[in-house]
């Protein structure tokens, strides 16, 4: 039985316990609780990442209690609990995706229909861009864009194109990216795809206007790793219309460091990528589906939901109790729920 002082010192959030007041003070200082964090549908803990959450169900040490039950009514993907076993089939039925592309993969050759509309389209425009490297410089380890697709949310081609290299290619990795030397011989100029992205991207808002992704006319862009993606590309872009998969915070593993988008794909998805040729589409499709998933969160409204928001300041103080600090403590992550509020 925990006694009355171990409960008032009990993180509301994460259920640590700690021996001075003064100390949970300090833990929600730093860990930036909120209602945007996974959270185990059976006891209510929250957990930083979607793969924490999944040590607390069916890892190594569960809590016994969740295990059982998820066991019974929980869905491996999302890590939902549904009402009833009958209940967790239909929902795997949506929720495990298949692959399903292998037509739209084949011989994809240019296609462009990159259009720039000022924002007049309903709602925020949201697209997922990958690219494929090959290898340059003596030993072939750097890496050189040389194919790049967009897709929209629906999944369709926008833009497909091989990229005409800056300088000589050494290694074609031919057996991840499938490409052939007379792929690029007349491809698109680098120069050219860079322009076209940038400019389809900011859809006609200046870079220095982008300053938020709600009312403004620029796309919000999703991908994995796309730090890498647009230097090798040379296109600029704000981070606040960037929707990574390979830094957001509920996808990273326990360590905090990235997973694959692979790894993403089977474990939240249910399918399968990557297994033989890579194809930029099939990147771009797994990395949209995970960014509508996380986007598709159901959390409680807040008027002020980031601690970087000026109203909040996180003020605990040592007189509050565990559920009263909970309460006003926020984010410091921008979580994509948001994008459909």
């Amino acid at each position: 039985m925990e006694s009355a002082e171990s409960l008032r010192n009990k993180c509301a959030a994460c259920f640590r316990q700690f021996n001075r007041m003064e100390h949970l003070v300090h833990h929600m200082r730093t860990m930036y609780h909120s209602v945007h964090e996974p959270t185990c549908g059976i006891c209510k803990k929250h957990c930083k990442s979607f793969e924490s959450l999944r040590e607390h169900l069916i890892g190594p040490l569960p809590k016994q209690e969740c295990k059982n039950l998820f066991n019974i009514q929980g869905c491996k993907f999302c890590l939902t609990i549904l009402d009833s076993p009958y209940a967790l089939r239909i929902h795997q039925d949506r929720c495990q995706l298949s692959g399903g592309m292998l037509a739209r993969l084949a011989n994809l050759g240019l296609q462009d229909s990159l259009t720039i509309d000022n924002g007049f389209s309903r709602g925020q425009q949201v697209v997922a861009l990958a690219c494929k490297m090959v290898g340059g410089g003596s030993d072939g380890s750097l890496d050189i864009c040389a194919r790049v697709c967009i897709i929209d949310e629906n999944e369709n081609i926008i833009f497909h194109t091989y990229v005409k290299p800056s300088i000589p290619v050494t290694n074609y990795r031919y057996e991840t990216t499938g490409i052939r030397p007379e792929y690029l011989r007349d491809a698109m100029p680098l120069r050219q795809v860079q322009r076209r992205i940038q400019d389809f991207l900011c859809n006609g808002e200046p870079m220095w206007r982008i300053r938020s992704a709600k009312g403004g006319k620029a796309r919000i862009l999703v991908g994995h790793g796309l730090d890498h993606d647009l230097d090798r590309l040379q296109v600029e872009y704000p981070g606040i219309m960037i929707r990574d998969t390979a830094k957001y915070p509920p996808l990273l593993k326990t360590s905090k460091l990235s997973n694959s988008l692979k790894y993403l794909t089977q474990a939240y998805l249910g399918y399968d990528i990557q297994t033989g040729i890579q194809n930029p589409y099939e990147d771009c499709v797994a990395s949209m589906r995970l960014y509508l998933r996380m986007r598709n969160q159901v959390h409680r409204r807040e008027e002020y939901p980031l601690a970087s928001d000026p109203q909040n300041q996180n003020n605990f103080a040592s007189w509050m109790s565990p559920e009263d600090m909970l309460a006003i403590s926020r984010s410091d992550y921008y979580c994509w729920c948001l994008d459909s509020a």
